[in-house]
C-alpha cells in the first residue's frame, strides 16, 4: 500500500511545535567512549584516561560531544509519530550546542520537537527537528540541563 505524501505532510504539519518523540535510553559507558576515541583518533585524556580524568575538572571521564551527537540518527529512527517513509536521510544540522558534560556510565535519550515540514522539488519533504538530549537522573521535565541541543534537518520520501 502506497502512502499519500500530502496526507502524511498534513499529519506532520498538525504536529509542528510539539514534542513528537521521547526515545529509549542508551548507555554511554567507558567502552563506547573508547571505541569512539579509537574511531575518530580523538584520544584526549578527559575521555580516555579515567585515572587522570578523575583529577580533572569533571571528576571523571566524559563522553565526546560528537559521540553524543552521533547518536541522533539512531534516536531519529525511533520516531513513530508518522508512518515510516521509504527513505529517510540525515541532511545535516542547522545548530548544535554541547550544553553540559556527559559522565561516562550515563544513560541518555532524545526528546524531539518537530519545528517545520516543507516540500522539496524532488518530491520529498524536508523536516527540521530539535533534539534535546537528556541524561537519566537529570530530566528536563524536572528542570535538568540538556547535554546536547541540536536542530536536525532530515529528508524523507514516501
Amino acid at each position: 500500500m502506497s502512502l499519500n505524501k500530502d496526507d502524511v505532510k498534513a499529519e506532520m504539519l498538525s504536529k509542528v511545535g510539539t514534542e513528537v518523540t521521547v526515545t529509549d535510553w542508551v548507555l554511554v559507558d567507558q567502552q563506547r567512549i573508547q571505541d569512539f576515541a579509537d574511531a575518530t583518533l580523538d584520544q584526549q585524556w578527559i575521555h580516555t584516561d579515567p585515572e587522570m580524568a578523575a583529577k580533572g575538572p569533571f571528576g571523571g571521564p566524559i563522553a565526546h560531544g560528537l559521540l553524543t551527537l552521533s547518536l541522533l540518527p539512531y534516536f531519529s529512527y525511533q520516531a513513530d509519530w508518522v508512518p515510516k517513509p521509504q527513505l529517510s536521510v540525515n541532511y545535516g544540522y542547522n545548530k548544535v550546542r554541547f550544553t553540559a558534560p556527559l559522565p561516562a556510565g550515563s544513560k541518555v535519550r532524545s526528546r524531539q520537537t518537530l519545528e517545520s515540514v516543507e516540500d522539496r522539488a524532488d518530491g520529498g519533504l524536508t523536516t527540521i527537528t530539535t533534539h534535546r538530549i537528556e541524561r537519566e537522573g537529570d530530566l528536563l521535565e524536572n528542570g535538568g540541563r540538556p547535554i546536547v541541543v541540536a536542530e536536525a534537518v532530515g529528508l524523507i520520501y514516501y
